[in-house]
């Protein structure tokens, strides 16, 4: 049975509906806006509609179709301290052996897998909200780090990362050779 096309918060998210149909945007507000009258009147061509892109077509990276799975984007807090930069994620049910964290001189970049523990028949499921499978995030950093003395740890499903500030009042002072 072919896979019907997510929307971007299903993608976003990982969530899947599962039975029934998703409801039309009109029937998600919750209260009638009030309608009100002016004697702007336009073109009839400007009443049509621009075509628009359908969900079937889009597709958040170049050249990938949008009916491959694709990645789900981890969820981070990054704040800081005097000393530091942390960030943190809440991966439960991800194995510190699932986990990947680079580093680099301005950005972090975690990936990660969390694993389905059982096989269910998709016409089974009652709800099915959670994300499983490949997931990954960088985050561009806002000062200069020491990515040397940076660690990660895992604690009751959330992973925090502590990379410390670069002493940017450290100045190293170079002697002037004569060539």
């Amino acid at each position: 049975m072919p896979q019907e096309p997510r929307n971007f918060f299903q993608r976003l998210t990982g969530a899947r509906l599962i039975g029934g149909s998703a409801p039309a945007e009109d029937e998600m507000l919750s209260e009638p806006s009030e309608v009100v009258e002016t004697s702007f009147h336009p073109e009839p061509e400007a009443l049509e509609e621009p075509a628009q892109e359908t969900e079937e077509t889009y597709s958040d990276e170049a050249g990938t179709p949008a009916t491959e799975e694709q990645e789900g984007q981890l969820t981070v807090d990054v704040f800081q301290d005097d000393q530091n930069i942390v960030i943190q994620s809440t991966v439960a049910g991800v194995s510190p052996d699932d986990l990947d964290v680079s580093i680099t001189n301005d950005m972090v970049t975690i990936r990660g897998e969390r694993r389905q523990m059982y096989t269910v028949d998709p016409e089974d499921y009652f709800y099915q909200e959670c994300y499983w499978g490949a997931f990954s995030r960088s985050i561009i950093l806002p000062v200069e780090i020491d990515a040397d003395r940076a660690e990660a740890k895992i604690r009751n499903g959330i992973l925090t990362i502590r990379i410390p500030k670069a002493n940017a009042a450290m100045t190293r002072k170079l002697k002037v050779k004569a060539s």
